[in-house]
């Protein structure tokens, strides 16, 4: 059964990718970064294709190593506070 922070973490999941609200890219930066760190942790890995979207991709990277060593209970309540802060 999932524990209060997974349904909230849920939760502010759909609202963040359902939302029609513009959000700044450091801001999408941060959610993509708490999101992995929250699902994957430490585990990273970088699908990245040169030609394809590499810089974006590169960045997103370099946000979610940014985040290495915070575990991922800590990571759901980031990005659930940032989510609740931005998104009305």
């Amino acid at each position: 059964m999932d524990s209060d922070l997974d349904k909230q973490f849920n939760e502010a999941f759909k609202k963040a990718s359902t939302t029609k609200q513009k959000l700044a890219p450091d801001v999408l930066l941060k959610l993509y970064a708490y999101y992995k760190q929250a699902s994957r942790g430490d585990n990273f890995s970088l699908n990245a294709n040169i030609n394809e979207d590499g810089l974006k991709n590169a960045f997103k990277f370099n946000a979610w190593t940014q985040l290495k060593g915070m575990n991922e209970e800590e990571a759901k309540k980031n990005y659930i506070e940032l989510v609740n802060s931005i998104i009305k």
